[in-house]
């Protein structure tokens, strides 16, 4: 028999001792751990939508009969509902299960072992993680103290082994949106530069646009967000010509499950509704912000996504973070240098407000 020592051999190197990527867990689990009933659960630590996904999404899953079949593997029907979402040809969107997803498929086509990917943190971990995975240097590029990108700095970071950079906008966690002229000086490198846009239905902003002036231009969008499957993992990128090529090609046939397709193609048929939920998302992100801001402990950053991000000014993040948990509340606590003593809070309803402000204030 093959002891374990020796399977442990055939791992690869560069994965034994990697950090794995810290995932969110879901209501019933938090609930358990905090023994409080999942109803009373308030969960603003994955950046999800309370309203949740629209009425046509559950019926239509419902009413499917053929569950049996596989999904096309094209994505046809999604990808020309996708075109008159997002004014750009079916022949540049690619669907994937979640955007985590094409982050990783964007990898594997451009990174060979010790090629470098210049990643701008604070921001989204899978980019360092999936870099990780795929035999990638991961360049880390700090922001400045507001977030913004550091021009100078990327462009002094990127050598002949740079393939990527990667700009979540609205940056996660701290919800600033990186401009147009700034992205345009990054693609003028020369390398692919990817536009992570999770968030752009709460900022209204996109660089969609551009995808067809520049051939080094990626930008992704999910349906996690602002409609409410964060559940059924669809997500989506907008490519060039040369890259969606390669990418249709190395993807798996059936990378988006038929239940994901049919519920982002009825999201897409209730647009009205979901721009309702967005609008009132942004409505109480603003109160939110308000609120927090009149708590003097607090350093609340300006965002145009569905979260904000704060500085405990007092050093006491971590036990305030502990001591929501025991009330049922969940935020997100970042323990890195990056991020020390921040929370990150996602905009739930106005009642979840008011409860996490009720509980601060008794906290502090």
């Amino acid at each position: 028999m093959v002891s374990p020592e020796e399977i442990e051999q055939l791992v690869r190197n560069e994965l034994k001792n990697m950090k794995s990527y810290t995932p969110i867990e879901p209501t019933d689990v938090l609930s358990q751990r905090v023994d409080i009933p999942v109803a009373k659960v308030i969960k603003l630590d994955g950046n999800e939508n309370p309203y949740g996904c629209s009425e046509k999404v559950k019926r239509a899953l419902a009413d499917y009969a053929y569950y049996h079949h596989y999904p096309d593997p094209e994505q046809r029907e999604l990808r020309k509902a996708l075109e008159k979402y997002i004014g750009v040809g079916a022949d540049q969107i690619i669907a994937g299960s979640g955007s985590d997803e094409l982050i990783d498929l964007i990898l594997r086509l451009f990174v060979e072992p010790g090629a470098k990917v210049i990643n701008c943190p604070p921001t989204f971990g899978m980019y360092p993680f999936s870099t990780d995975i795929c035999g990638g240097r991961t360049v880390s590029v700090p922001r400045k103290a507001d977030f913004s990108i550091d021009l100078a700095a990327v462009k002094k970071a990127k050598d002949k082994r740079t393939k990527i950079i990667f700009v979540a906008s609205p940056n996660n966690p701290s919800g600033n949106i990186t401009s147009e002229t700034e992205i345009i000086a990054l693609l003028d490198t020369g390398i692919v530069v990817v536009v992570d846009e999770a968030y752009a239905e709460f900022s209204g902003l996109t660089l969609i646009p551009l995808v067809t002036k520049y051939n080094n231009l990626i930008v992704l969008r999910t349906f996690s967000k602002w409609a409410g499957l964060a559940g059924l993992r669809v997500g989506y990128g907008i490519f060039p010509e040369n890259i969606f090529k390669h990418l249709m090609k190395i993807k798996q046939p059936y990378n988006v499950n038929i239940a994901a397709q049919i519920a982002a193609l009825e999201s897409l048929k209730d647009i009205e509704y979901l721009r309702s939920t967005v609008k009132a998302i942004i409505n109480e992100r603003e109160r939110l912000s308000s609120k927090l801001s009149q708590l003097n402990w607090l350093k609340v950053y300006p965002s145009q996504a569905n979260f904000i991000l704060c500085t405990v000014l007092n050093e006491k993040a971590k036990r305030i973070h502990q001591e929501l948990q025991g009330k049922g509340i969940f935020v997100r606590y970042f323990d890195t240098m990056e991020l020390k003593d921040c929370l990150r809070i996602s905009v739930g309803k106005p009642e979840h407000t008011d409860a996490l402000i009720a509980a601060l204030k008794e906290i502090c």
